[in-house]
């Protein structure tokens, strides 16, 4: 292809040429009729000074004048010297004047004017106004009236009239000058506004140019390359001999709508063959399409089958493979709608049936023959019938139904549920009856798992209930050291009643945290535990235990047995009993030995050693009396001593009587203040009543002995005397009595047990006291008895308050 050059006649440089020339033009002439309206102005303003400091040099020799003229006059008329100086001195500066208004001439007129100046000065300094003065000053006044009007005057009023006319002369010539300057400065406008008006013309025309050589063809090109777009034939109007760029664009336009013809129908024949093989990729995009939505429903029936058997193989919930079973199975066969009931119990599942037909299907499944046909024949069948009513829908023609029945059958070949599909639009493909029959199968299969799984959940926990009727704690360990199972009282025993699932799995060093977290001195009971998990001989329960305690003082006794499979070691049971109460039993009786061996060895051996003493030997009366009376104070001490054993049998066994009256407590109270005195040598007993009722629903003998133990103690924890003072006052509907002592006081850590039975307070103060133990057991059964209370509070080594609150009269019916 020819390369397009661009020569010297090209659009570019022809306009660029134009417009240098145009704008060159424009700044030349502009810049002469700047510089001559400048020059105008210069020699207007030179001029016009020159006028201007003559018409100034005639003022002041006119004012030179008048001054001279009118200082003599004054003269004159007054005889003032000075006005006569100031006249003579006006002739200096006429003259100077003069001579400046002569440099300054230019003109026949200055000149003439400068001389007829000169002469009336001569005239009138020179030759009359001397005469005159000398004639003035010698008072010849006649004489200078006669000069005045022989001329003199005259010639002075015409010196004025020359200056006047001279000055008027200079105005004029200040005037016609600005006329003309006015004149010139008109003609450089009208000048300057023809000028523009002609640049004016000649850009119009180089626009005009312009357009006709660059915007025309331009257009001309973009029509015909829109019409040949438009796939029409286009003419480019463009003279091909031109030299310029649209003249090379011209050439190229024709030889690209050349190329364009010549590859036309290249073009179209391409085209005839892509549109051939469009036609065939779409027929094989339709065959794909077809392809797809069968490998689609294929992958569909696939997921559903997928889902169905991991549903089944993995799920333990009966309903859940029910409801898995019956959709997925309508997903794989096809099918509209489907249920899947068993036949001995309510269990079923559906899917698309409406609750109605889910019961009238159940409830007709026995009477229908399908049950029968399955037992006789166990194997799939299908049925075709005319569609129901309910099935139509909106169709009005006869309208054909397919069914499709498959049995259930579970080991042993027993049917046990049914399953029935059902579609309309096309039958169950009987070639794949196999294959419907085998999902069956594995439906049937994962049933009797769970049937299993079901028999063997209710047998665990009925394991568990029967090892949670169990009052001890029960845990089954393995080989390794993992809970395999727990019993509800083990998780209350370690307070952890919310982890009794969790604990099943728990490996050996979290479960022996948990529990050695709640145990004293755990050391002992995690070896024990450890030895036996790990022991793999046959050992008796009774030669193997281990005793423990709590942190909330419990007392545990765990024994184990190894749960053998032939030889076979496959765990260890361990029982945890809680034997508080046995260990408080022992120790109770412990207590109760002791204190019956000591209570009643020193009263026996008082007697003993009196009454030998008073068999084997003579004695005074007073020694006999004195020892009559020790033997008789202890026979009377056992006798309480035993009574205090009683009562506390009788109340344990429930075989305690009360007599139950209406009695006033004060009297009861004197009474034991009374009684109390005799032991009381050291102390001072107080009765104190605040005020309201004493009268309560009562045993008076029980309440007797109860006030007797809680007074006798505070005198006899009081050994060194000191105030028992008795409180009575009536608050809230019941009777309190305050019993408050200055004794010893009771250990605080002792406070709560002093109510138990054979409790004493153990340190070297209460030693040498003595006691049971059994008072304050006794009074605080009486009292509850009573529908009261008792309390204590205590300052240890300051004293103790015995608090007892009975309810009055009007309200012990709460407990009758």
């Amino acid at each position: 292809m020819t390369k397009i050059q661009f020569n010297r006649k090209s659009l570019v440089r022809r306009y660029k040429y134009l417009m240098g020339i145009f704008i060159a033009a424009f700044l030349l002439l502009a810049g002469v009729l700047m510089y001559s309206f400048y020059e105008l102005n210069e020699e207007y303003t030179s001029k016009n000074m020159e006028l201007e400091k003559k018409e100034l040099l005639v003022e002041e020799l006119n004012q030179a004048f008048n001054d001279a003229f009118m200082n003599i006059r004054g003269y004159i008329a007054y005889g003032n010297p000075e006005l006569k100086n100031t006249a003579l001195q006006q002739e200096t500066v006429i003259r100077e004047l003069s001579t400046q208004l002569g440099e300054m001439a230019d003109s026949d007129q200055d000149d003439e004017f400068r001389y007829q100046v000169d002469l009336f000065t001569e005239y009138y300094f020179v030759t009359t106004l001397p005469r005159s003065l000398a004639d003035y000053e010698s008072g010849n006044i006649e004489a200078v009236k006669e000069t005045a009007n022989g001329g003199a005057t005259n010639r002075i009023n015409s010196i004025k009239k020359k200056i006047n006319d001279y000055r008027d002369e200079i105005n004029k010539q200040i005037e016609e000058n600005f006329q003309e300057l006015t004149k010139i400065q008109t003609y450089v406008q009208v000048g300057f506004v023809l000028f523009v008006l002609v640049f004016l013309i000649i850009l119009l025309r180089i626009t005009r140019l312009m357009f006709s050589e660059i915007a025309k063809p331009l257009a001309d090109f973009a029509f015909a390359a829109d019409e040949i777009a438009s796939g029409k034939d286009a003419v480019i109007e463009v003279d091909t001999a031109r030299e310029d760029e649209l003249g090379v664009l011209s050439v190229a336009f024709n030889r690209m709508i050349a190329s364009l013809q010549d590859n036309e129908q290249n073009l179209l024949a391409q085209n005839e063959e892509l549109q051939a093989q469009q036609d065939e990729l779409q027929a094989q995009q339709i065959d794909l399409q077809e392809a797809l939505e069968t490998v689609k429903a294929s992958e569909q029936k696939l997921n559903s089958r997928n889902e169905l058997i991991n549903k089944i193989a993995n799920s333990l919930d009966k309903q859940e493979v029910l409801e898995s079973a019956v959709m997925n199975m309508c997903s794989i066969i096809e099918a509209e709608r489907g249920i899947i009931s068993f036949i001995h119990n309510d269990s079923y599942a559906s899917f698309g049936l409406s609750p109605e037909g889910v019961r009238q299907f159940r409830s007709n499944l026995a009477n229908s023959g399908v049950i029968e046909k399955l037992q006789a024949q166990p194997n799939p069948f299908l049925t075709k019938r005319a569609a129901v009513q309910e099935e139509k829908g909106f169709h009005l023609t006869n309208m054909v139904s397919y069914d499709l029945f498959l049995p259930i059958f579970l080991t042993g070949e027993k049917l046990v549920a049914v399953m029935a599909f059902n579609r309309s639009d096309a039958p169950f493909d009987s070639r794949k009856m196999t294959e419907y029959e085998a999902l069956a199968k594995n439906i049937g299969i994962a049933l009797e798992k769970i049937s299993l799984y079901e028999k063997s959940e209710e047998a665990r926990r009925l394991n568990q209930d029967i090892l949670d009727t169990i009052q001890e704690g029960v845990q089954l360990v393995n080989t390794k050291g993992e809970i395999l199972q727990v019993n509800k009282n083990f998780c209350e025993l370690f307070h952890c009643p919310d982890m009794l699932k969790q604990l099943a799995g728990c490996a050996w060093d979290e479960w022996i945290g948990l529990l050695n977290s709640s145990i004293v001195e755990s050391e002992g009971f995690t070896e024990f535990m450890r030895k036996e998990i790990t022991s793999h001989e046959k050992i008796s329960s009774n030669d193997c235990h281990y005793i423990y305690k709590n942190i909330n003082g419990q007392v545990f006794k765990v024994y184990c047995e190894g749960l053998f499979q032939g030889s076979t070691k496959l765990g260890t049971i361990f029982v945890h009993r809680n034997i508080t109460k046995e260990f408080e039993v022992d120790r109770i009786k412990s207590e109760f030995v002791s204190t019956v061996s000591h209570e009643l060895r020193t009263p026996l051996a008082s007697i003993l050693g009196f009454t030998e003493l008073i068999l084997t030997r003579e004695l005074k009366p007073d020694r006999q009396k004195k020892y009559l009376s020790t033997i008789y104070n202890e026979a009377g001490r056992l006798t309480h001593l035993i009574n205090n054993f009683l009562d506390i049998q009788r109340m344990e066994s429930g075989q305690q009587g009360y007599e139950l009256q209406k009695m006033e407590l004060l009297p009861i109270i004197n009474k034991v203040i009374d009684l109390q005195k005799v032991h009381a040598d050291k102390h001072e007993l107080i009765v104190e009543v605040l005020g309201g009722r004493d009268t309560v629903l009562g045993d008076e003998e029980k309440l007797e002995q109860a006030l007797i133990n809680v007074v006798h103690n505070a005198i006899k924890y009081s050994p060194e005397g000191g105030e028992v003072k008795l409180t009575v006052f009536e608050k809230e509907g019941n009777i309190h009595i305050e019993i408050q002592d200055e004794g010893l006081g009771i250990p605080p850590e002792a406070i709560d047990k002093v109510f138990e039975k054979f409790y004493r307070v153990d340190n070297s103060d209460r030693r040498s006291i003595g006691g049971t133990g059994l008072g304050l057991p006794i009074v605080k059964e009486i009292i509850q008895f009573h529908g009261g209370e008792i309390i204590v509070k205590s300052e240890y080594g300051k004293g103790s308050t015995f608090s007892i609150s009975l309810p009055a009269y009007d309200t012990q019916n709460k407990f009758v």
